[in-house]
């Protein structure tokens, strides 16, 4: 019984462990409001007008390497390519903010 009670705790772990939403840093509200303010102008519903095919749905957040809080976080305050560095007009937490209303969104479609 032991055996198979924590087979099934390992299999639980395994679980989460691959597919769990990333956990989520600040507070999503505050970055919609952040967000509609600094991003919305070339991502608005996680669409990207520079580059059409590295959109914040969460497929294409996936298939890059940035569907995580710290990934978004990072191209925030640093910038990519056309993205301007957002280091010195957003706070820390205005940063995790919008990071965590990124994943929010991209986990609910963009609705």
């Amino acid at each position: 019984m032991k055996k198979l009670l924590g087979l099934i705790l390992l299999l639980i772990t395994a679980v989460n462990f691959f597919f769990a939403t990333p956990a989520l840093a600040g507070d999503v509200t505050k970055g919609a409001a952040i967000f509609s303010a600094n991003c919305a102008s070339c991502h608005m519903g996680g669409k990207n007008v520079v580059n059409p095919a590295k959109t914040l749905q969460k497929e294409d957040l996936e298939k890059y390497g940035m569907y995580d809080i710290e990934q978004i976080k990072t191209q925030v305050m640093n910038g990519k390519a056309a993205m301007p560095s957002f280091l010195s007009r957003l706070s820390n937490e205005d940063i995790d903010n919008v990071a965590s209303y990124v994943l929010a969104q991209a986990d609910n479609g963009w609705k």
